[in-house]
């Protein structure tokens, strides 16, 4: 079986582990400090903040930037609902609008639609590895006084023209096992305000600027030692393993070219697609034939997966009534396939055919 995603995990992964586990220091200490320096270039930023993870990360960079109760946030559907929940988490609404079709991002004239006097804050979500359209967004939010939080979980190494994604406002991360960088599961929130950092660290750890004095709110969303030993190792990793995610990308895009009702992904003029899901599009028959496709791809030995069947606005946990099509349509067609970079050239051509052959027979 080849699987969906394949966390690179080697010697290097299992001495930081041995190293940390024989220094006696577990909890949050001198790796996460090491870890969090060698982040912050990451997403070209002066500060970055480690934590437990992705969710965690977007609560608190909500948090800091004075998003609370009475406050709207608005969102795009088509994403991972935690994007919607760290909202919820920190006593706001999140305000849930569609997805362009070319990025998968935020449409940013059907998000302005959707402010009000209460609205607070905009969420762009980088999804799969390519970056929302940050010009856009940030007209928006600069024309209607709107924070900007970059939900950048997917998007490690990913750019918009010369700037990395996370760069243009408080940024989220997610460094989940299956993440371009990953430590099993925690967390970065970057920024480049020192006041907005200091928020950050007082929130991730009890509200306290010194041991036991608590001088305001906080959490317990603290990274271990642990994992941010394996996230310094993996970081030294994330040029090559980018640089072979987009090998990848552009193997799959040469094999796959031309086949009747599939529609591949591109990366858009001027920006850096990082890659961190290859997800092809299959209209038509809504959604029986991509389910069928998904079907023999999956017993032919694949690892094929459906990133994101439901979309936010129509799950049981954030009802709405409102009618997002592109969102909605979308998840009817994407299907995603292996791309990480551990994936050979053997398995990555078995990938190609395996889903060609799929397509021919369910046409």
């Amino acid at each position: 079986m080849i699987p969906i995603a394949r966390p690179v995990i080697g010697r290097e992964e299992e001495a930081a582990v041995l190293r940390v586990l024989r220094s006696g220091r577990l909890a949050q200490g001198p790796e996460v400090e090491e870890f969090e320096r060698a982040f912050a270039p990451v997403a070209g930023s002066a500060h970055a903040v480690a934590c437990m993870n992705g969710t965690a990360a977007l609560q608190l960079a909500l948090l800091a930037e004075g998003v609370g109760p009475g406050d709207e946030v608005i969102v795009p559907s088509f994403t991972f609902a935690g994007s919607a929940g760290a909202v919820l988490a920190c006593g706001a609404r999140p305000v849930l609008c569609d997805v362009r079709e070319d990025d998968y991002g935020i449409d940013a004239d059907d998000a302005n639609a959707r402010v009000t006097a209460a609205t607070k804050a905009i969420m762009p979500v980088h999804l799969y590895g390519q970056t929302a359209d940050m010009d856009a967004v940030m007209r928006l939010a600069a024309s209607r006084a709107l924070t900007v939080i970059e939900d950048a979980c997917q998007a490690h190494g990913a750019a918009y023209g010369d700037r990395p994604a996370g760069s243009f406002a408080t940024a989220a991360f997610s460094l989940y096992a299956t993440k371009n960088v990953m430590t099993g599961e925690g967390g970065v929130v970057t920024t480049n305000d020192p006041a907005i950092e200091e928020k950050l660290r007082l929130l991730r750890s009890h509200g306290m600027s010194e041991r036991y004095v608590h001088t305001t709110f906080g959490l317990n969303m603290r990274m271990t030692e642990m994992q941010a030993a394996i996230g310094s190792v993996q970081l030294a990793r994330l040029a090559d393993g980018t640089l072979r995610r987009r090998e990848n990308a552009a193997f799959y895009t040469t094999e796959l070219d031309g086949i009747a009702g599939l529609v591949l992904p591109r990366e858009l003029p001027g920006r850096t697609h990082a890659w961190h899901q290859f997800t092809v599009r299959i209209p038509g028959r809504i959604p029986e034939r991509r389910d069928a496709v998904l079907k023999l791809v999956r017993e032919r030995g694949v690892g094929a997966e459906v990133y994101y069947p439901i979309p936010i606005h129509r799950q049981r946990a954030y009802p709405t009534d409102v009618s997002l099509p592109v969102s909605e349509r979308l998840a009817t067609e994407v299907l995603s396939i292996p791309v990480y970079p551990s994936l050979d050239d053997g398995e990555r051509a078995t990938v190609a055919k395996t889903l060609a052959d799929a397509m021919m027979e369910t046409s």
